[in-house]
């Protein structure tokens, strides 16, 4: 186990934030801790605070066209301030939504972020960019966040071109040792490293083998905290030389119709705590998506989701108990 700092950190995670379409109309007429419902709370317990941010933010561009694509995910770029009102440090984006209105719109978009002192990783105004990792600081710690998706190939950046950090999800495949050798010099340079991997197709409650193999491979480069989304679903987590590995942090906010049987409106705040120096304790806020926002499940509904994730959970051997007093999935980092 590594040390890190000597005072006590909660790192909160949430996975995908979706502000476009309709979100974007009711934010016309609401404010901009509309989205968040009545979360914030927990939000404002954590040191700091770590989204997939799945739509570009901004005023200007248009809808993709050079390749095929069915959705396309927009916000005003004045909703920045939908990330600030719930204190955002540092977002990801690496998915299939970034460049969804071109090249003009995300540079404006990542103006738009530095200038509110919101991180980001996973995309940028060339490969070098794309792939340079966020940094934050808290009580001396210095974080860095890495973002990778395997979607979206045509969007990948290249040295001369904008684009997102594209990365085929397969330990055999050669690029993938250009991420490890990232993760092990970016880990040489700060005291702990989060990796975001939006990787996947949608739905399904288990990850392919191949995510198992990626992710646990990032944790022996020297990855901390393997965040994972894309699948729009929660999905089991695995602690991996006592790492935590989230496979899929699910939906968090947005306006999709909801799946009966595969709950995309149901997921969970994430919160890593770390106590004297070593991951302590993994908490599970169980949340569900409604009109708009999102919201603490109520209790009957909490322990429903909180159920699943036991199972899921269990696959991979990972204990996980419900704590009634803070209405929380726990899982002990050992």
């Amino acid at each position: 186990m590594r040390h890190y700092t000597s005072g006590k950190c909660r790192l909160l995670f949430v996975g995908d934030v979706m502000l476009g379409r309709l979100l974007n109309e009711t934010l016309t007429r609401e404010s901009p801790q509309f989205p968040w419902g009545d979360v914030l709370p927990v939000f404002q317990q954590a040191d700091r605070r770590v989204c997939n941010l799945e739509c570009v933010m901004s005023d200007i561009g248009s809808p993709w066209s050079a390749t095929p694509k069915v959705f396309h995910f927009r916000s005003d770029k004045k909703n920045l301030a939908v990330l600030k009102a719930a204190g955002i440090d540092a977002v990801s984006l690496a998915n299939n939504h970034t460049l969804d209105f071109g090249y003009s719109a995300l540079l404006d978009m990542l103006h738009g972020l530095h200038a509110a002192g919101i991180a980001c990783s996973g995309a940028g105004s060339n490969i070098v960019t794309a792939t340079s990792p966020g940094l934050m600081k808290v009580q001396g710690l210095r974080i860095g966040l890495i973002s990778f998706t395997d979607n979206q190939p045509e969007w990948e950046a290249t040295p001369e071109r904008a684009g997102i950090f594209y990365m085929p999800v397969d330990v055999e495949d050669q690029r993938s040792a250009k991420l490890f050798e990232l993760v092990r010099y970016t880990r040489r340079h700060t005291d702990l490293l989060i990796v975001a991997a939006h990787w996947g197709g949608n739905w399904g409650y288990s990850p392919p083998l191949s995510h198992v193999e990626f992710g646990r491979a990032l944790v022996r480069a020297g990855a901390d905290v393997i965040f994972g989304h894309s699948a729009h679903v929660f999905r089991g987590i695995e602690i991996h030389r006592g790492r935590p590995i989230i496979y899929s942090a699910g939906d968090f906010i947005d306006d999709y119709a909801v799946d009966p049987l595969e709950r995309n409106d149901q997921s969970f705040i994430f919160v890593l705590e770390m106590d004297k120096g070593l991951f302590h304790r993994l908490r599970l806020y169980p949340t569900v998506i409604r009109h708009f926002q999102a919201r603490l499940a109520g209790i009957d509904e909490a322990r429903e989701i909180a159920a699943r994730m036991v199972k899921l959970c269990d696959s991979f051997q990972t204990p996980a108990s419900w704590n009634p007093g803070e209405r929380c999935l726990d899982i002990e980092i050992c």
